[in-house]
């Protein structure tokens, strides 16, 4: 008899990228919940909306009917505080690869994506009476997929510039472009920006005030020329910089913006 098999579906497959997910609880614990239904349930919760362990125990609930449809559910949905315990011993680092590769896996892939580096600091994750200070984070974001590809928490003793190449590594960026804020314009940033495939935007401010002043000075150079040039009606540019212009209006004013680009000289 022949048999035809089943499509994968979409909620199979993010099950896959959790499968070898090493389970942290011991083994003589009472397991009444297998790992990847406690994992699927609270990443679909979050999707969903869910801020903390009790909503994702009561959007299970709300939803079980359809999770048993991909997921074996054998004690049906588990309570708030065996999320919180799975999760308080879960291997971060484990889990953080498991959940990078399964975004990757769904992000369409556009040559040319822009993907934005940037930090952020948690709200209210604070605590003055332990002497916790707030959580820093650096995500990546893929803006036409309008993703947030992963994040990587800045150690407390540490800042954006050591967290920015742990992120990098965790991502597939061939053929992307990655912008990243005066922060993370630094030298070995960018070699690995191009080692690992991509081209990248980074933004020169005070903390590199040699540098800047010296493309100021290209840039500056090269407008007084084609505005000679211009003027004298001579055709041509030694360096041609191009110009993209915008024009928006809004809340009772016109705003003209000018980006200029030039090819970097080999010197700099």
């Amino acid at each position: 008899m022949a048999t035809k098999k089943a499509k994968k579906t979409e909620a199979q497959s993010i099950l896959d990228y959790f499968a070898n997910l090493p389970d942290p609880r011991r083994d003589n614990e009472n397991r009444r919940h297998k790992l990847i239904d406690i994992i699927a349930i609270a990443i679909l919760a979050t999707i969903c909306g869910a801020e903390h362990f009790t909503e994702m125990e009561e959007w299970g609930e709300a939803n079980k009917d359809w999770m048993r449809t991909f997921l074996e559910l054998p004690n049906v949905i588990p309570s708030h505080d065996t999320f919180g315990d799975v999760f308080a011993k879960l291997d971060t680092a484990e889990f953080k690869k498991c959940f990078i590769s399964w975004v990757e896996a769904i992000r369409e892939a556009i040559d040319g994506e822009v993907i934005a580096i940037d930090g952020k600091t948690l709200r209210r994750s604070h605590n003055r009476r332990k002497g916790q200070g707030a959580i820093h984070l650096v995500s990546a974001w893929a803006r036409s997929n309008r993703l947030t590809l992963g994040q990587v928490k800045v150690d407390e003793k540490s800042n954006e510039i050591t967290a920015i190449p742990e992120l990098l590594r965790l991502l597939h960026i061939k053929g992307c472009i990655v912008t990243i804020d005066a922060m993370g314009t630094q030298k070995e940033i960018a070699k690995q920006i191009c080692q690992q495939g991509a081209d990248y935007v980074l933004a020169l401010k005070d903390n590199h005030p040699t540098l800047r002043a010296e493309v100021e000075g290209i840039f500056e150079a090269e407008c007084a020329a084609q505005k000679e040039e211009q003027g004298s009606k001579k055709e041509g540019s030694t360096k041609a910089a191009d110009v993209l212009e915008t024009n928006e209006s809004g809340h009772g004013r016109e705003e003209t913006r000018r980006v200029y680009s030039l090819e970097a000289p080999e010197w700099l």
